[in-house]
């Protein structure tokens, strides 16, 4: 396969560039990454329906990664529930090497093809569940090993990768494949193959919560309300919804305890 993250950087003599052409050669590579996602909307589109049908029923959806990548999945996983008020376990992010991993590479975790299965097998994942293999290569072994497993078990099986061809997404059933070109700085594929990842993942977890009820309107109406911005937020989203005053809108979610509860029960009681 042809690895175009691997290919050098169009800009060179990177040392002698001022901060200024830095900053603009780096943002210009930036903007190419949204046309790029563009492209794999109509995948996106296909891999949320499986996710959100699996989810409804009670599934769950799960990220597997190395680096970059898992990083990018954990973050992805931890921000569903205080955002959408699900459960800690219904979207769950795994990287090579364990929670170690997320702040310190940990050596060679991700050349080992049998480990990601381990690591799933611990939250006895099912053909109820979706996996989805992050990679920005797309030939990442802790990767491609953990969704072989799963296509084996009858487990539906996605990627977010950004080389085309890759073993990873021959692996995946509903591969996403955001092919961003070579990195400013050759090889980094934590910049654009990193935004472009974030942004497919941005988009996946939001539609399929909205898929789930867990946004009414434009609102996040199953917020956990954690501190007082968002206690202050969802008193805002009370009064907007009822028409009521700050005062009784407050006592709404003291009462309650989310804004949905709160505004379902101001309109039962109107």
């Amino acid at each position: 396969m042809k690895r175009i993250t691997e290919q050098s950087s169009h800009y060179n003599d990177l040392e002698k560039m001022s901060i200024g052409e830095l900053l603009q050669g780096m943002n210009k590579e930036d903007r190419s990454v949204p046309y790029a996602v563009e492209k794999e909307i109509p995948r996106i589109e296909k891999l949320v329906e499986v996710i959100s049908e699996k989810m409804k029923n009670g599934g769950r959806l799960f990220y597997i990664g190395a680096g970059t990548s898992g990083r990018l999945g954990i973050l992805d996983a931890s921000e569903c529930p205080p955002t959408y008020g699900v459960p800690f376990d219904m979207v769950v992010g795994i990287i090579a090497g364990g929670d170690t991993a997320i702040r310190k590479a940990v050596e060679n975790a991700e050349d080992d093809e049998e480990q990601a299965w381990k690591d799933l097998l611990v939250y006895d994942i099912s053909p109820a569940d979706v996996l989805i293999g992050i990679a920005a290569s797309g030939t990442t072994p802790y990767v491609i090993g953990g969704l072989r497993k799963a296509n084996e078990m009858g487990i539906v099986t996605g990627c977010i990768v950004c080389n085309e061809g890759s073993p990873v997404a021959a692996e995946a059933k509903y591969p996403v494949e955001v092919v961003v070109g070579p990195e400013f700085v050759t090889g980094s594929t934590r910049m654009k193959s990193g935004t472009a990842q974030k942004l497919v993942l941005n988009m996946i977890s939001t539609s399929v919560m909205i898929q789930l009820g867990r946004v009414k309107g434009n609102k996040m109406f199953d917020m956990q309300l954690t501190n007082h911005k968002l206690v202050g937020r969802a008193v805002n989203m009370i009064m907007e919804s009822t028409h009521s005053d700050r005062e009784t809108a407050y006592q709404l979610l003291e009462k309650y305890g989310s804004v949905r509860k709160a505004v379902e029960n101001f309109q039962a009681i109107k």
